[in-house]
């Protein structure tokens, strides 16, 4: 069974929420305003503060409300990432696909 709740991942989360907030900041939101303009609930965008979760969409709502969901997307991208590329070049020349 996959443990969701490690004190890793709660770090993770809190820091993902805490970088949220701060997007929040520079851009000179309030709360209210980014729930708002995200079309999502400010009970919502307190979850997604505080590391406490919330749905994909949600977050990806709160992140386009920031103008920094596509750099969220390229930050996951393993055509950027140096290890995945070579993994990737290890699983095509061992005739894998991608």
């Amino acid at each position: 069974m996959v443990q969701r709740a490690s004190p890793r991942r709660r770090r993770q989360l809190a820091a993902f929420g805490e970088n949220i907030r701060r997007w929040r900041a520079i851009n000179g939101l309030s709360a209210a305003e980014l729930a708002d303009r995200a079309a999502v609930s400010r009970q919502t965008l307190r979850a997604i503060e505080a590391g406490e979760g919330g749905r994909i969409d949600s977050l990806f709502a709160v992140l386009g409300a920031l103008g920094i969901a596509d750099a969220a997307v390229d930050g996951i991208d393993p055509y950027r990432n140096d290890a995945a590329r070579a993994r990737m070049d290890d699983i095509l020349r061992s005739g894998g696909k991608l």
